[in-house]
């Protein structure tokens, strides 16, 4: 039987500077995947309103884009789903034992044009927001 060792809420805590660029490629992932999900159920709650009628649904959608949280937040949207996307890819090559060797920096690669690509559409964004 093997022996555990309790190392104490303190020393715990301080466990994630050891983690490696794959712990937090994998964090990042589930993290994203998890709000992509959520935003599933806000999206269809926006699509339901056009049960009601045209002019419902063109009125919530004018209400929701005239909000400048609104505008950030799809700003938000993008980065989660750009960096998803460009994880899985990634994950998908490891998968096919493509760059093995270079995991950690495809991982890196994969968050810096996530967030050139979010840079770049950020004023198409937030253009009529403010």
């Amino acid at each position: 039987m093997s022996q555990s060792y309790d190392r104490g809420t303190v020393e715990d805590f301080g466990r994630w500077r050891e983690f490696k660029a794959g712990m937090w490629a994998w964090i990042f992932h589930k993290f994203t995947g998890w709000v992509l999900v959520g935003y599933l159920f806000t999206h269809i709650a926006v699509l339901s309103t056009a049960t009601q009628g045209a002019t419902t649904y063109t009125q919530t959608i004018r209400g929701l884009e005239a909000l400048a949280i609104v505008r950030v937040l799809e700003v938000g949207l993008l980065a989660v789903a750009v960096f998803h996307i460009l994880n899985g890819i990634r994950l998908l090559f490891v998968d096919l034992g493509v760059g093995l060797e270079v995991q950690d920096k495809s991982f890196y690669a994969s968050l810096v044009l996530s967030g050139a690509i979010v840079a770049a559409s950020v004023p198409t964004f937030v253009s009529g927001a403010f």
